[in-house]
Parts: C-alpha cells; structure tokens; sequence
C-alpha cells in the first residue's frame, strides 16, 4: 500500500485511536499527520528548478559552479543557499569521492559487492536511486529500482517529501514480483535505514553500498533520470 493510500485511512476526527497510535499502525511519520503542507516561493521553485537543469546536463557541478551559473543567469542565491536547495533535492556532484550522500551515523553502512561484477542475468543486480523531478509550481522525488542486466524498472513511486515510507513501498513492490541476489544503493540515509534493510534480508538479498571511489557505480540509474528528464520534462515544457 503507497504512502497516499495509508494517508487516507487515518481518521483526524472521532476516532477510537489517537493519531499517534494510527501513525504507527500504518507505518507514518506522526509529525507528517499534523503538518499543514506550505506552497514554496515562486523564487524557491525557480531556482530549484534551474539547478535540476544546470545539474542534469552538468552532473559533476557542485555548489560552487552551480552558484557562480545561475549569478551569470542574473539569479542571485548564496552559495550557501544552493548547498542547502540541492541536499533538499537530494542531489550531490557525480565525482570519485566517498560520502556523496548524507548518510545517518548511527545506521550500517554495508560493503560493496560489485568490484570485478558485471551483472550476468536478470536479477543479479537491482540498483535503486532517488531524483528530484520539476513541475510547474513546485517538486516531486522520484525514487526508482532498476534492474541493471536488462535495464528493466522493476519498481518506482513518487511523493512530494523525501520522507522514508515512498522508498519502502518501492521496495515492497519490487520485492514482490521478483528477489536479486544484490541491490545496490549508494550510503544515503533511506538506503541505510533498518527498516530498508531489514526488507532485503528478509528476502535473502545481499546488502551493497557504494563506497570510497564508487561514484560511477549506479551510472545505469544517473542515466534513466537523464532520459526521464530530458524526454518527459524538458520536452514538455517545450511543448
């Protein structure tokens, strides 16, 4: 069941079970229950909007270069500004360097499998990634697994928060129709969450992490979200 669909069955009024009880019976965030969701800034919606595109032609811009683009574009956030849009949308410079994203401290980090592994068959390798996605007035992230032999998208969800319930449905998803024997993932904060974990190793999965130097390892992914935009993006707003 996807997060909106949860979200419906929560009942806000005359209700046996107070709210906190429902958010944890339905697996929600009980602070995501209360909150009254706020439009961003048409300022805000551009400038993210002009940093996905400066970014998905450019993957290997990072704040700096981005900052200094989008003041050539008469558009003047700090850099400082543009670190913190980009870690909200969920995007870091492609560059052979560890940590490319925030990743919990308190969560296991797990080895990478893949040196010296090209993926043989279906299922043997599922990669999953997380990309910002534009709309006219606002966002959306997309999360998607993508099978890396046949380029198959096994499973995908999208939602309006980079909150961990849309990845675990994905998950269940794709679980559901088939297992890999490795999903790999980059070190971010919803690939090492115990509860994205313990998904795989219920289904006997083997767990691997992109680590020092792994940049390029989820590239059949990077390349899917530069397709997803290029042809259902930014040739609509052609259109």
């Amino acid at each position: 069941m996807t997060r909106p669909e949860r979200l419906t069955l929560v009942e806000r009024s005359d209700s046996e079970l107070p709210l906190t009880t429902q958010a944890h019976l339905l697996g929600l965030s009980r602070s995501s229950l209360y909150y009254q969701p706020v439009a961003p800034s048409q300022e805000e919606v551009q400038i993210k909007h002009r940093i996905d595109v400066i970014y998905t032609k450019y993957p290997f811009y990072g704040s700096r270069r981005i900052a200094a683009q989008l003041q050539l574009e008469q558009l003047s956030p700090g850099r400082t500004t543009v670190q913190r849009y980009m870690q909200e949308m969920g995007i870091a410079a492609i560059s052979p360097r560890p940590n490319l994203s925030r990743r919990h401290p308190e969560h296991q980090v797990y080895p990478y499998l893949l040196r010296h592994i090209t993926s043989q068959y279906p299922n043997h390798v599922w990669g999953v990634d997380i990309t910002y996605v534009r709309l006219r007035t606002g966002w959306m992230y997309l999360v998607a697994i993508l099978d890396w032999f046949s380029r198959y998208i096994v499973a995908w969800e999208l939602d309006d928060t980079l909150e961990l319930p849309f990845v675990l449905s994905a998950v269940d998803r794709a679980l559901g129709r088939a297992q890999p024997v490795i999903w790999n993932s980059d070190q971010g904060s919803h690939f090492t969450s115990p509860h994205y974990t313990a998904r795989l190793k219920a289904a006997n999965v083997l767990i691997s992490m992109d680590g020092k130097g792994r940049a390029l390892d989820n590239i059949f992914v990077e390349r899917l979200w530069r397709t997803v935009k290029y042809e259902e993006v930014v040739r609509r707003e052609v259109v």
